[in-house]
C-alpha cells in the first residue's frame, strides 16, 4: 500500500494549476452563528468573502446513529476542523476535561512536518485552542511551536473584567482581531487560524433576536479588518490567500442551546474567497473535516501515508473522483457502495483488521482489488474478511481517499 498511496498523493498535489504566487492561507470560526440568522443579516464581509469565491451551506455531528456521531458543541467543531476527523478519532467530547487524542495530527503539527519550513499562527478569543486542543509544547505533540500568537485575553481579568450579557467576550474578540490584523500585514504567516468567540454567548443567553443580530454585524465588522489586511497583502507582496470562514455548530430552534443532533444544530455554513470550489462545497456533502484536506492541498502539504486513509473529509478545490463511502452488511456479505463524479478512474479497495493508529502504532492495511470508480461498489463475500471485531476499509484513487470503520 506504501507505493501506492505516495504515488496517489504526489498526483493529488501536483494537480492543481502551478502558480509563481506565494499561497497563504487563513481558517477563521466565528462560534455558533444559526445559518438562518446569517443569511437573513447577510452581514457585508461575509458577503464579500462569499462573492470572491462561494458560500455554502454545510453539516457537523458526523452521521446520526453511527461510529462517528459527534455532539454539536464547540470545542468538539474546532478539533472537527483542526484534525480533519470526527470524534470518534480526535477524542475531544466537550468544553473541559479534554482528553484529545493527539494521534490525529492537527494542522499545525502537519505543518511543521513538512520538509520545507512553513510559519504558523493562531489568534484566538480561548486560549485553550492554542494550549490544548493544538496541544502546543506538549510532548504528545512533539512540542509542537507556534509561530505567531495571539491570545490569552480571556485569562486577564484586569484588562477585560466582565460586563452585563458577556460583552466583554465581544472585548476578546476585539483585540484577537486586532492582533491577527497587524500580525498578517507585517508578518503573513502560512498558516492561520483565527477564533471568534462572542456571537455563541449571545444566542446562549438571549436566543434568537436583536442581540443576536447585533452580536453577529460586531464579529462581522471585526472580521473586516482581517480581510483588508489580507486584500492589501495579495496586492502588494503577490500572495494568494484561501480564507475559509464556518461556525462550529448551529443551535436548537430557538437559539438559545446546542450539542444535540436536530437539523438545526447540526446545520452549518461555509464562506471562501476560492472561486473554483468542487462538487465537495454543496450543502449536502460540505462538512467540518473537509477543510483540513482543503488547505493540504491548496498550500501543497505532503500528507503521511498512513495519515491519508484516515482523514474523514475531502478536498473542496481541485479535481475529485469519488464520495459518500458507506458500508452495507448483508448475511454474510460485506458491500462498500460509494457515488462517483462519472470520470472513470481505478479505485483501489483496502482494509485494514486494527486501528493501532489511534494509539500511534501502524495498522497493516490490505489491497484486495482495483476496480473502476464508475462501478461505485464493491461486495466482500462471506467468509474473505478476517473473523475480528473492528474492521476500517479506505477506496482510494488518485485525487481521493474515502473512509469507513465496520465494528
Amino acid at each position: 500500500m506504501k507505493t501506492r498511496l505516495i504515488t496517489l498523493l504526489l498526483a493529488a498535489l501536483t494537480a492543481l494549476p502551478m502558480t509563481a504566487r506565494t499561497r497563504k492561507a487563513l481558517y477563521v470560526i466565528i462560534d455558533g452563528i444559526p445559518a438562518s440568522q446569517l443569511e437573513r443579516l447577510k452581514p457585508p464581509v461575509l458577503s464579500s468573502i462569499a462573492r470572491a469565491g462561494a458560500y455554502s451551506r454545510g453539516h457537523c455531528g458526523g452521521d446520526v446513529g453511527r461510529y462517528n456521531e459527534t455532539p454539536t458543541i464547540s470545542a468538539i467543531g474546532y478539533s472537527n476542523v483542526n484534525t480533519g476527523t470526527w470524534m470518534n478519532k480526535h477524542n475531544v467530547r466537550g468544553n473541559s476535561n479534554i482528553q484529545a487524542n493527539y494521534n490525529y495530527p492537527t494542522l499545525f503539527r502537519l505543518a511543521k512536518d513538512q520538509k520545507r519550513p512553513f510559519t504558523t499562527a493562531v489568534y484566538t478569543s480561548w486560549t485553550d485552542n492554542r494550549t490544548i486542543l493544538l496541544g502546543e509544547g506538549r510532548s504528545e505533540t512533539r512540542h509542537l511551536k507556534i509561530d505567531y500568537i495571539v491570545d490569552g485575553f480571556d485569562l486577564d481579568k484586569a484588562r477585560f473584567p466582565h460586563k452585563d450579557g458577556d460583552r466583554e467576550v465581544l472585548d476578546y474578540d476585539a483585540a484577537t482581531c486586532k492582533g491577527a490584523a497587524e500580525c498578517i500585514a507585517n508578518h503573513a504567516p502560512d498558516l492561520n487560524w483565527l477564533y471568534l468567540w462572542y456571537t455563541d454567548d449571545a444566542y446562549h443567553i438571549n436566543g434568537h433576536g436583536h442581540i443576536g443580530d447585533e452580536a453577529i454585524m460586531s464579529e462581522d465588522s471585526l472580521l473586516g479588518q482581517v480581510w483588508r489586511a489580507i486584500q492589501k497583502r495579495e496586492k502588494e507582496h503577490d500572495e494568494e490567500w484561501l480564507v475559509i470562514v464556518t461556525t462550529d455548530h448551529g443551535r436548537q430552534y430557538d437559539g438559545h442551546s446546542h450539542g444535540g443532533q436536530s437539523t438545526t444544530e447540526r446545520t452549518i455554513w461555509m464562506a471562501t474567497n476560492y472561486k473554483k470550489v468542487n462538487g465537495e462545497f454543496s450543502p449536502s456533502r460540505l462538512s467540518h473535516v473537509d477543510i483540513y484536506p482543503t488547505i493540504c492541498r491548496f498550500l501543497g502539504f505532503e500528507i503521511p501515508e498512513e495519515q491519508r486513509p484516515e482523514l474523514d473529509g475531502v478536498s473542496f478545490i481541485g479535481p475529485e473522483d469519488i464520495y459518500d463511502l458507506d458500508i452495507e452488511p448483508w448475511d454474510g456479505d460485506v458491500t462498500l457502495h460509494w457515488k462517483h463524479t462519472k470520470k472513470r478512474v481505478n479505485a483501489d479497495i483496502y482494509y485494514a483488521a486494527s486501528n493501532n493508529y489511534a494509539s500511534g502504532g501502524s495498522d497493516r492495511w490490505v489491497k484486495v482489488a482495483t476496480v473502476p470508480s464508475t462501478d461505485g461498489s464493491y461486495r466482500f463475500k462471506a467468509g474473505s474478511l478476517p473473523k475480528a471485531s473492528f474492521i476500517k476499509f479506505a477506496v482510494i484513487t488518485s485525487n481521493t481517499a474515502l473512509n469507513r470503520w465496520w465494528k
